[in-house]
Parts: C-alpha cells; structure tokens; sequence
C-alpha cells in the first residue's frame, strides 16, 4: 500500500448544531442558541448539515451559515429524502435538480460533499442505481459539487456497485455502524466516514483504544492509503492519492458526538 508523505486535511465533526442536550455539555452555559453554529464551527472542522434531509431552505439561509464560520470549516449537506427514499430512484431528477437548485452553493468554499443516504431497505439494481448517478450534477453555477452515498444493504457489496461509483466519482459512505453492513472500499477523490457506533455513557463517544485506531484509520485515508481491517468488497489497493477526510460521530443518543469528535480531531493532528 503506497501511502504520501504529504496527506490531504482530516475533517471531524458531528450531525447539525442545534441539539438541546449539548447545551451546558458542549456550549457553554448561557450561550445564545443563535450563537451555536457560530462556536460549534469553531471547536469542530466540519458539520453535516442533517435538516436539508427533511427540508427546503432558502439561498439567505446557506449564505447566513457560510458567514457564521471560519474560512477553513467546511459543511457536508444531506440531500433531500425525496431524492432517494423512492422506488425508483431514476425518476428522481425533478428532486435532485430542486434540492441541488435551493441555494447550497451560497455556501461557497464552506460547501463539502453531498451525502446522499438510501434507506435500509433499498436493494441494489444496477441499472436503476446507474441512472441515479447519471442525475448528480458535477457543478451548479460554477461552484463544483461532491458527491458520496450510504447504502444500507448487503446486496450493494458487490464489484459493479463500485465500478458504477468509480466511474462516476462518488464515494461510498463508509459506516461504522451496529445495525447495518458497510463498505470500506474507496470510489471517490474523498472519504466520508460516519462512526455510528458511539455511546452516551463513554464520555469520548467511543473507548479510547477505538479513536486511536479511528485516528489511525483517518491518516491512512488522508494518506492515501486502504486501512486494514474494514470490511471491503474488493482486495485492491486505490492508487496512493492522498484524498480530504471526513469523519463524522453520528450515533442515536449523540451527546458526545461532539467529545468524540474533538478526542478525534486531537489525535489525528498528534
């Protein structure tokens, strides 16, 4: 495996800001709730933004968030449910055009990738997953769009799934998660992890021993490289590329998601 000496940026964070249980655990107390965004973006280097999977927001919106946070941070966006909770995902190009046309771009330099998540249910059809990838557009109004999905079901861990994500360049969502399979392999210029994993009653999210080989795992793919020991559909090396790498704590309870995100973040910079 041949990893560079010159890695691409690692990226932690968590699922939104507006989370009342984080408030007097990780705003501080007395912190206006306007104010979250602003001092969460701070602390993290990246947030998915998880309220565009449910709804529409206006340009202003995006514009007002990419204000509130330092030049370096960077928002993953959840597109639309209607995009991808349906049966066939072809038909889904009015979707995909309106979610993409609502104003992310306002985000600018802020904007990362989109994530683009499949209910767990959904089972792969080549033809049918082909046609979706054909409908995510590479740019809109000149700002260039990535693009990564989270497939939830064993029938997608297969070799023409990925060759359908490698020649579109998509990345595969890698999710570590106790209810779902996953799939490490790398499709994309980018990495997109989610750790799904997490608990409330650890106060890092995860057990230390866990974040350093997470820590491990995220300067490898920063590097480049394919960390052992995930599940991957194909036994190949990706070409040494050092790629960004985005890690986010997403887990049911989520109070620490934002401690396990910082552990992370103080590990891999270490």
């Amino acid at each position: 495996m041949t990893r560079s000496e010159h890695p691409a940026p690692i990226r932690t964070g968590i699922g939104g800001w507006t989370f009342e249980p984080w408030r007097g655990t990780f705003y501080p107390e007395g912190l206006a709730q306007k104010k979250e965004l602003e001092f969460a973006s701070r602390q993290l280097s990246a947030i998915e933004i998880n309220g565009t999977y449910y709804s529409g927001f206006k340009p202003a919106t995006f514009a007002g968030w990419a204000a509130s946070v330092p030049d370096d941070f960077v928002f993953a966006v959840k597109a639309s449910r209607y995009c991808t909770n349906r049966k066939v995902l072809a038909d889904a190009g009015e979707s995909v055009a309106k979610f993409v046309g609502q104003g992310i771009v306002e985000l600018g330099d802020r904007l990362g990738p989109i994530l683009w998540q499949f209910m767990a249910t959904k089972k792969f059809d080549a033809d049918d997953f082909s046609a979706f990838l054909k409908l995510l557009p590479a740019s809109h109004d000149g700002v260039r769009l990535r693009h990564a999905v989270q497939v939830r079901h064993e029938s997608f861990a297969v070799p023409e799934f990925l060759t359908l994500c490698r020649n579109a360049g998509v990345a595969i969502v890698y999710a570590h998660s106790p209810d779902y399979p996953a799939i490490a392999d790398i499709t994309g210029d980018f990495v997109y992890a989610r750790l799904e994993s997490g608990a409330d009653d650890n106060p890092l999210c995860y057990p230390e021993a866990e974040l350093d080989r997470w820590a491990e795992a995220a300067r490898c793919w920063a590097s480049g490289g394919r960390p052992a020991g995930l599940p991957y559909v194909e036994e190949r090396d990706p070409p040494g590329t050092p790629r960004e790498t985005f890690v986010f704590f997403i887990h049911g309870g989520k109070v620490r998601a934002p401690a396990g995100a910082q552990a992370l973040a103080t590990r891999v910079r270490g």
